[in-house]
């Protein structure tokens, strides 16, 4: 039984996203287990598996739109930017007026410069940024265009001189929340930490789509290649010539169907490859069929 496909789990509090694709494994019965996009140990929500042929899927999934529920801690700033870390700096909150935390978001919304978090995967001069911070050392990380398309405030909380603000946020691939929750902070003179982060949507994939580790131990639901595909890509649908002739590596002329990866299918449905159309070419990204 071929077991290729995506896998939507809402992944839980506490796991890295190491762990579940170690999860996956067993339950899949392959090793060929990738994920796209990670999610921090603290964060649930949407994380986009591939098991078997699909791992080669995940580096070409357009998945650039991100949607988060998120709490923001204002008052106290950590290391880490999230509540996982060290508090360094507390400053009180309790004076902050709706308006200010309105003007507040509507600072980080739009094409932002963003400064990822000390802690992070992020490569400098070769090393992970977060082992580095682990040594001590001080990581000068370079500010990097990300883009929010909404930043919404759903619920203030005061308890003293500490404000609990919760809210939704859709991104670009690349922003990370804690730096939001920590600019958003910084913007009000009495910094903040993310305290809570759900993770809402990836591309097309939503919370609607995605079930815990126990459901997929119980019933493992994976998406078949072909729909995964059809549910992000343009379609193209080939003759039985074009189709050996893809299924073999071989370019197909251009359509027209744009810039980024097309799906391509046998005229039995069956997904044979993902091409990129270069000028008068259609050029193979990668063939599913042996």
């Amino acid at each position: 039984m071929d077991n290729s496909g995506l896998v939507i789990v809402d992944k839980p509090a506490g796991w890295t996203s190491h762990d579940v694709v170690g999860r996956m494994r067993r339950l899949a019965k392959t090793r060929r287990v990738g994920h796209a996009g990670t999610l921090d140990p603290m964060a649930t929500g949407v994380l986009v598996l591939g098991t078997g042929k699909a791992t080669r899927l995940l580096g070409h999934l357009a998945l650039t739109r991100k949607g988060y529920d998120a709490t923001i801690r204002l008052g106290e700033s950590t290391n880490t930017d999230d509540a996982e870390g060290e508090t360094i700096a507390t400053a009180p909150a309790g004076a902050v007026t709706e308006e200010a935390l309105r003007a507040g978001v509507a600072e980080l919304t739009g094409t932002i410069q963003q400064v990822p978090p000390q802690v992070s995967a992020i490569k400098v001069n070769g090393e992970r940024a977060y082992k580095m911070a682990r040594k001590g050392e001080d990581v000068a990380l370079a500010a990097r265009p990300v883009t929010v398309d909404e930043f919404t405030i759903t619920d203030v909380r005061r308890h003293g001189d500490l404000v609990d603000v919760d809210a939704t946020v859709s991104c670009s691939s690349g922003t990370y929340i804690r730096a939001l929750a920590r600019d958003f902070g910084s913007s009000l003179g009495c910094g903040g930490h993310l305290t809570a982060l759900r993770r809402t949507r990836v591309g097309p994939y939503d919370l609607s789509m995605a079930r815990t580790l126990d459901q997929l131990g119980e019933k493992l639901e994976i998406l078949p290649m072909a729909e995964a595909v059809a549910a992000v890509f343009p379609r193209r649908d080939v003759s039985e010539d074009d189709a050996r002739k893809v299924a073999h590596g071989g370019r197909l002329p251009a359509t027209g169907l744009g810039p980024g990866p097309v799906g391509v299918f046998a005229p039995d449905g069956t997904l044979l490859a993902l091409v990129e159309e270069r000028g008068p070419v259609a050029k193979p990204l990668a063939v599913f069929v042996p």
